[in-house]
Parts: structure tokens; sequence; C-alpha cells
């Protein structure tokens, strides 16, 4: 009988030593893991660092905070495309002084040297402060970063940042506006549209503005020549296309440069020609011809008018710089620009018809433009009665904007259809804005020889341009010092129209407070000091805007000088 075959046993010792290999298998497996573990969470602590220093971090150019970066926007141009603001990559010098490593009186004293607007013991005390961080300087120019980084100092930090720079500096600045420390629009078109210049979406679409570069060069010129000469404490100038009602040019005297805006004066950051408002004075005396005329209270250029040395009416007495001392006609009238015979067609016209006139002209309300600075008109409100009346007939008793002026001027020789003034170019983009009628045509197309009229014989004399047919017409307004109107402080004015027999732009230039000189024999009247800037600013813009001078066309002339006498006595 065969014996029966033995199992197969794995020997003692080859157990022994898979086990160990198990064993072994498993603390490398463990070991692997545990790597992998604390490898992951040095790359997440790297991570959440990078984060964090991205976030809190004080290094150059950000605050010590949340990041500062200042948010790229959209290009603002003229009507030709140049540039008036675009951002740009800048440096931005900061100071650290905890990571400083070299002696800090050294170091202070090199600041001082090459950044001069602090001393030595400044810089000294920001070194010695313990802050995290200071700004020294923002849009830093090249040559001052390089003499910083030659320092060679780790506590002086240098970054780009993107940073709004605005290539024309102060040219139509007010118009333009400006931007704060963290890139937000804070005046002008920056701040109306600053939404659409943060839109990504949007960025490559530059605003396009109806200013022109040239145009308001010219403007700002003149009329800060004239502040200047005349000492003035302010001016404002606006410059119209009276059939879109695009502003081609407004500045607001002084200047403001928006580059260095916060180092501006509050007098400089206040745009005059759309925030202040001011009484306008005889400038206004067209409007109430014209109002009369449509309601059919003057039939008549030759309509006669007393005219005494002086008007007695409602306890108050009304006087004319040229009196008559005669009865006087509506041409005459506003020739010699009457106060006497204005108040008289006023109160003809009466309070409800003059109120409603101007509330469709846009006077009663906040002036129709795109910018957040507009002025509130002021009325006599509840006191307006029949004297009032009077009184805002030739321009007291109301202020207004320039550019509500400049409106009113392009409404009453348009052809009458009031339509709101706007700051961006009129194309496919942006259509000429909805108008309504104010004046008839008839009584818009009569306005053009009496306001040439006023230039050619009247006050207006100094403002005429041989061969460009400006018409329009002076104001001196008295302000109000202590509560009472005085003579020593006016605000002079003049609002004309060219070429005056087919009307194509307007003209609105203000002085504040201008004062006499020897030239102007001890006067300081609008005949004086704005007519001429009127003349001087048409003479350069006119070529520009493709107005030809020709000294053969005329208004229609013979429809008023037969009402004037040869010699208004």
């Amino acid at each position: 009988m065969n014996a029966p075959t033995p199992a197969l046993v794995a020997r003692p010792e080859r157990l022994r030593l898979v086990g160990q290999r198990r064993q072994i298998l498993a603390v490398m497996h463990q070991r692997l893991m545990f790597g992998m573990l604390v490898y992951a969470g040095i790359v997440a602590i790297i991570a959440l660092r990078l984060i964090y220093l991205a976030a809190f971090g004080d290094h150059a150019g950000r605050k010590n905070g949340l990041v500062n970066l200042t948010p790229e926007r959209g290009d603002i141009v003229d009507r030709e495309g140049q540039a008036l603001a675009r951002t740009i990559d800048a440096w931005t010098i900061g100071l650290q002084p905890g990571k400083v490593i070299g002696n800090k009186l050294d170091v202070a004293e090199k600041l001082a040297v090459l950044m001069p607007e602090k001393d030595t013991a400044t810089y000294l005390a920001m070194l010695r402060s313990g802050r995290n961080f200071y700004y020294l300087r923002r849009r830093a120019p090249p040559r001052l970063v390089a003499a910083i980084n030659t320092l060679g100092e780790p506590g002086l930090a240098l970054e780009r940042e993107p940073d709004r720079l605005y290539p024309q500096t102060s040219l139509a600045a007010h118009v333009v506006g400006f931007t704060d420390i963290d890139g937000k629009g804070n005046a002008g078109i920056e701040r109306a549209f600053d939404e659409q210049l943060r839109d990504p979406a949007r960025r490559g679409q530059p605003i396009v503005l109806s200013i022109s570069s040239r145009i308001q060069q010219a403007l700002e010129h003149e009329l800060g020549e004239a502040m200047t000469h005349f000492s003035a404490i302010g001016a404002a100038g606006v410059v119209m296309d009276i059939h879109t009602g695009e502003v081609l040019a407004m500045t607001s005297l002084p200047q403001l440069n928006p580059n260095a805006a916060g180092q501006g004066t509050p007098e400089a950051r206040f745009n005059r020609a759309t925030l202040g408002v001011y009484e306008l004075g005889s400038t206004f005396k067209p409007f109430t011809v014209a109002m009369a005329m449509d309601s059919g209270v003057v039939r008549s250029m030759g309509q006669m008018y007393p005219c005494p040395d002086a008007l007695h009416a409602y306890g108050h007495s009304i006087t004319d710089t040229h009196p008559f001392g005669r009865p006087c006609s509506v041409a005459e009238i506003m020739k010699e620009s009457s106060n006497i015979g204005t108040a008289q067609i006023a109160a003809q016209l009466g309070k409800t018809r003059q109120e409603a006139f101007l509330r469709k002209m846009g006077f009663l309300d906040k002036v129709n433009i795109e910018l957040k600075e507009r002025g509130r008109t002021l009325t006599p409100g509840s006191r307006w009665g029949p004297f009032e009346t009077m009184t805002v007939g030739f321009g007291h008793a109301i202020a207004v904007t320039p550019l509500h002026l400049a409106t009113g001027y392009a409404t009453l020789f348009n052809g009458g259809i009031y339509r709101p003034a706007t700051l961006l170019k009129v194309d496919r983009n942006h259509p000429v804005g909805q108008g309504h009628r104010v004046f008839t045509e008839d009584t818009s197309y009569k306005m053009r020889a009496l306001l040439r009229l006023v230039v050619t014989e009247g006050t207006g004399k100094k403002a005429d341009a041989p061969g460009y047919r400006i018409g329009g017409k002076t104001g001196t307004a008295e302000k109000i010092v202590g509560g009472r109107y005085t003579s020593a402080a006016v605000v002079t004015s003049f609002a004309g129209v060219f070429p005056m027999d087919e009307p194509r732009y307007v003209i609105v230039v203000m002085l504040d407070e201008p004062k006499a000189t020897a030239e102007t024999y001890g006067f300081h009247t609008a005949g004086w000091n704005v007519a001429p800037v009127v003349s001087k600013t048409v003479s350069r813009i006119a070529p520009m805007l493709g107005v030809r001078p020709d000294k053969r066309r005329e208004p229609n002339l013979a429809e008023v000088l037969p009402y004037v006498h040869e010699k208004a006595e």
C-alpha cells in the first residue's frame, strides 16, 4: 500500500520574510502619504501667503489694507479725436520704514534732495514712525524713479500702476473733470460717465466730446487775458452750435489742472459756466422784446415808449446809463440798452407770460447738460410781482448760469426751437436732442437786425469782428454785497451770435468783478471789458468753423434803422 503524499508547507523563515516585507511597504506607504500631505500643506501655505500679500500687502503703490489698484478707464477725446483723458502706466514710489536697512538719517537726507517737497526732518520722522507704508510720490517721472532705484534701499519700493493722465493739462478741465486717488470720477465728464468709463466691456470705446480743442484753446486764451488785464476774480465762456446744441468750447476760470486737482483752490475747482448762477443783466433784454413780439405786445421796431430820466414804479426808481429824456422806439431801447424802456415792455407782457416763456427756455430749471455740476436758478419766487416782472425783464432779480444764457440765445436765433445743450459729439450714435418751439420763426428772424444794430451802432461796438457779422448784447449787472446792490462790484457779460445774417454759432463770455483801467476811462462795464474778448475770439475761431469773412453781407438793417434817431438825446 502506497504511503500518502505530504502537503507542501512554506518554511517558517519564508513566512517571516513575507510579513516583514508587508510591514515595510505599509510603513513606506504611510510615510509617502505623510510626505504628500506635508508637501500639499506647504504649497497651500505658500498659496495662502501669496493671496494674503496680494490682498493685504504693504508694497509700493498699495495702501496698508486692501489692494489699491487704480482701475483702468476708457479714453475721453475731443470731436477731432484728440485725447483729453487716458489711462497710462505710471511709477509709484513708496516708503516701508520697517524694511529700511541703511542709516535712516542718510536716507532722509537723500530723499529730501530728490523730493524736496518735504524736508529731512519730515522724512526722518516717517522713517522712525513704525508705520508700514507711506506714499512718497505717485506718477513719478522716470528720472526720479531711476535716482531712487540707484539708492539700493529695500525700504524704498517702486511699482507700476494704472494712472489717469490729462495730456492737455488745464484745457477744458471743467468739462473733462478729474478722478480721485482711487480712480473714481470726481467731476466733469469723468464723474458723469464714471460707470461707462470703468466698464471693461466698453473700455475700448472712447467718449467723444463735442468740444474742439482748437476752439477751446482760443476761448481760454482770450478770456484769460481779459481776466488778468481787468483783475477779475473769475470768468466763464461758452461757444455753441445753435442748431445742434453742441458745446464747442466751455471754460471756467481760474484754471484747474486735473493732473493735480487736489492741489487746486476751491475757486479753481468751481465750474462757473454750469454751476455758478449770476444776474446777467441786459443780455436778458432781447428775450423780453422777443416775448413781447410773440405775444403781440410789440408790433413794430418803431413802437414808442416814454423814456424819462427815471421811471418811478411801485415805490422804486429805474434809471438808465444812457438816459433818453424823450420817447424812444423799441429799436433805440435795445441799441442804448434802456432799462426804463425794457421795464415797460416787461410790464405789458406781465408775469404770467414772462414766467411761461422762461420755463419753456429752461431758465427756471437746472441747465440741461450731461454734467452733474449744475447750478439752481434763482428767481423772485413768491415775491414775483409787478415790479419784479419789470426787473427780470432787464436781467435783474433772476440768476442763471452762462450756459443757460448761451442756450437761450441759441433758441432765439435758430428759428425759435429750444434744444438742450450737449457735451457729446452729435453723430449717428448721439443724435440732435429733441426740441420744442419757444419763439416763432418770424420773431427769430426779426431779432437778427435788432442785435446786429447793438454791435454796429450801440453798446456792443467793441465786439465787432470785421466780416463776421456779430450780433449780440452787452450786460452789466451789479452784485449784491451786504444785502444791497453795489456798483463797485459787477458781473459783465456779452451774449452774441455769428454770422448774424445766417446764424450758426453762439458765444457767451462773462467776467466776475472786473476792475476799471485807465484805458477804459474809469468804466468797468461790459462794452469795455468783455465785448473786446468776443471780437478777438470770433476772429480766431470763425475760420476754424468754416465761416468766411464777408463785409458785403449783413442782416436787413433797413428793418430797424428808420426807427433810430441819429443821436439819442
